[in-house]
């Protein structure tokens, strides 16, 4: 693929420009050259009630990515939260990449764009698809990388919570109860909560965990969902409902503050609790700690992203934001030359998905 490099200075404009001028339509579909296939995240609604058929399912998934993403798409992989990833969710998952198989959309790679819980399906569908559409003498689909928005695939600990309310429903636990209804949509009862099973950090984490050879872009947010009430039961930064250490890809489950260990979400350069280490083929591109968990999928401005792994090419998709290195002082430093921080120069003036793509679209 023949990329070509845009000077620094101006990608940040251009991000901004492309917003107001992109439109749906075939041509406008691909990413990089690439068709995109999206995985959308958890939909509660699913828990209160299950979707009848497939139909119902594909109808909630075309919902889901309105706000940026659905016309810049060539497929989607829809499932029903109600279910398992290795029981009805995998089967859903399958009759759709059969169908994507036969009409030959990865010929040339696509690129999957998931967010949240869908960085968890797509993990596993990754591990297990080429042996699943061979049986059937079909070809595995090409996947050039994945971009993952708010990524569930270490977990989060609201699902473990989840599970031990279904199981020890008590008056005093009311705190994690409010926390976990507003995350399930329901009062949790161990036979009604599907993927949520999927999502206890150990059990994520245990899922599907194979190294595969497609780079999995990260894009991380720090900001609040249901009104602030989920962030203190869950493990370091957040986003409301996934861990950063979930997010960035970290190998452990423990709190962190950030993907980088000398970079914070907020890009001041310094010591941060950052992770130990990232999974294999897992790469924290940027960072945004004003943006939602939801928000990163295009609802919302005024949040400035970090960049973290830049300026780099992952299995032929170029990967180069602009970027600003600037110092700042606080309004009580009357001497030297404040502290150090990096941003995506313009990134507060647009929404995350729009930024991404106009980045790596070219």
């Amino acid at each position: 693929m023949i990329t070509t490099k845009i000077p620094n200075a101006c990608k940040a404009g251009l991000a901004v420009a492309i917003a107001g001028s992109l439109f749906a339509g075939a041509a406008q579909a691909q990413l990089a050259g690439h068709n995109v296939i999206l995985v959308h995240g958890f939909q509660q609604e699913d828990l209160a009630n299950p979707p009848p058929n497939l139909q119902a399912v594909k109808n909630a998934g075309e919902d889901y990515w309105r706000t940026f993403w659905l016309s810049r798409s060539d497929a989607r992989i829809d499932w029903g939260s109600n279910g398992r990833v290795e029981g009805e969710i995998a089967q859903q998952a399958y009759q759709q990449m059969r169908q994507i198989s036969q009409q030959g959309l990865c010929n040339n790679f696509c690129i999957i764009v998931s967010h949240s819980t869908g960085d968890l399906v797509t993990r596993y569908l990754l591990e297990n698809q080429s042996r699943w559409l061979q049986s059937e003498g079909l070809a595995p689909l090409k996947i050039l990388a994945a971009i993952d928005y708010s990524g569930a695939g270490g977990g989060t600990e609201l699902a473990d919570l989840a599970l031990n309310i279904a199981y020890n429903d008590s008056w005093y636990n009311w705190p994690l109860k409010a926390a976990v209804q507003a995350f399930t949509g329901i009062e949790p009862q161990p036979d009604k909560l599907g993927v949520v099973n999927d999502l206890q950090t150990n059990t994520a984490r245990n899922l599907a965990m194979t190294p595969n050879a497609i780079p999995r872009l990260r894009f991380v947010a720090g900001g609040s969902s249901y009104g602030g009430i989920t962030k203190p039961f869950i493990e370091g930064k957040d986003d409301g409902v996934v861990p950063t250490h979930s997010a960035c890809g970290a190998t452990t489950a423990a709190g962190i503050d950030s993907c980088s260990n000398s970079l914070s979400m907020a890009g001041k350069v310094t010591s941060q609790n950052g992770p130990d280490g990232l999974w294999y083929n897992h790469f924290p591109v940027l960072m945004n700690e004003g943006v939602s968990h939801s928000g990163v999928l295009g609802s919302e401005t005024g949040n400035t992203s970090v960049p973290v792994v830049n300026d780099t090419t992952l299995n032929g998709l170029r990967v180069d934001f602009a970027s600003r290195t600037y110092n700042k002082r606080a309004w009580w430093q009357w001497w030297g030359s404040g502290d150090r921080y990096i941003e995506v120069p313009g990134s507060k003036d647009t929404d995350m998905s729009t930024l991404v793509y106009s980045t790596l679209n070219n």
